[in-house]
């Protein structure tokens, strides 16, 4: 309630004419026409190139693994379903907004970041860093990377 006595008018939407989001395309999980040896040197490389990068997965935008790089610790399971909630915010916030499609999204916690990147429309990679990781180096490399894998999953 307000100080006058009534309670607060609820907001309502500004925006009821947006347009519902574009369908998600087929799960890739499990694609046995992928080429996982492609993939995962280029999830090995991105590793190597950028110190601070503890791992990275490549996962569909329902979810779900497609490859991965990480050490036995974290589990690509998670951070493939992670990847997807964050871009599923993410592509609610460009809707929104109007600004077209999901590109990357970048948390930062206390002792490290969780950043994904859209693979074509189909996929995700997202990479776990240390606190100490240089986010500008991995926003200059991993781009690159995830069109090189958008590229080796169109060949599919």
């Amino acid at each position: 309630m307000n100080a006058l006595g009534g309670f607060l008018p609820r907001r309502a939407s500004r925006r009821p004419d947006l347009p519902p989001p574009a369908p998600l395309p087929p799960s890739l999980a499990g694609n046995p026409s992928l080429p996982y040896p492609a993939i995962g040197t280029e999830l090995a490389e991105l590793r190597l190139q950028i110190p601070g990068v503890r791992g990275s997965v490549l996962g569909g935008v329902d979810g779900l693994r497609i490859a991965h790089d990480v050490p036995d610790e974290l589990d690509p399971d998670d951070l493939a379903a992670m990847a997807a909630a964050t871009f599923g915010l993410g592509r609610q916030v460009s809707l929104r907004l109007g600004q077209g499609e999901f590109c990357q999204s970048t948390v930062r916690n206390q002792a490290g970041y969780f950043a994904v990147y859209a693979v074509g429309p189909e996929a995700l990679l997202s990479v776990v860093g240390q606190d100490a990781i240089n986010v500008a180096r991995l926003h200059l490399h991993a781009p690159p990377v995830a069109e090189r894998i958008a590229k080796l999953i169109a060949q599919v």
